[in-house]
């Protein structure tokens, strides 16, 4: 099999991951459809908070951007030793299978603030344990006219009580 046979059978779902150096202009002619929605974390193991969570981020606009955190990037968030339990390219395959996404790609840094400057959403999105006004991306956001918004966890979901349960052999 040639490498054009191999990528006629990927998933369609690969297309929408993107490397960093392209998301700009993939972003700008998804603006074309409407509001660009971005968000971003690790989705290390993903779960039903993540696809509730995406879904209602999608919700928002015509396009979902996820920005997910590098292997590298995701080690730094101190979330233990072996996190992440999945690596970055399964990450994003697994975030770019939902019907709520349209375009993932990943950065290196702790934050995702050169990203959102690269991209320039509409809409910045966050899980509801942040405070949207003391963060630097919203800031970022709104200096060109866009909106942050906080979307309320779904109670009882986190990879870090997932994996707790798992290694207690519940």
């Amino acid at each position: 099999m040639n490498s054009l046979q191999a990528q006629a059978t990927l998933p369609h779902f690969f297309n929408k991951l993107c490397h960093r150096s392209e998301a700009a202009q993939r972003v700008l002619a998804l603006k074309t459809l409407g509001p660009v929605v971005f968000t971003n974390g690790v989705f290390d193991v993903l779960h039903r908070g993540h696809a509730t969570y995406l879904a209602q981020a999608r919700a928002l606009g015509a396009s979902l951007i996820v920005g997910i955190n590098s292997d590298a990037s995701a080690k730094r968030l101190g979330k233990g030793p072996e996190r992440p339990l999945n690596n970055e390219a399964d990450r994003a395959a697994l975030i770019a299978a939902l019907e709520s996404v349209s375009l993932v790609t990943w950065f290196e840094e702790d934050t995702p603030l050169a990203l959102i400057g690269e991209l320039r959403p509409d809409v910045l999105v966050k899980g509801g344990d942040y405070d949207m006004q003391k963060l630097a991306e919203t800031a970022l956001v709104q200096s060109w006219g866009g909106t942050a918004r906080a979307i309320t966890f779904v109670d009882g979901y986190s990879t870090t009580a997932l994996v707790q349960k798992i290694r207690q052999g519940a």
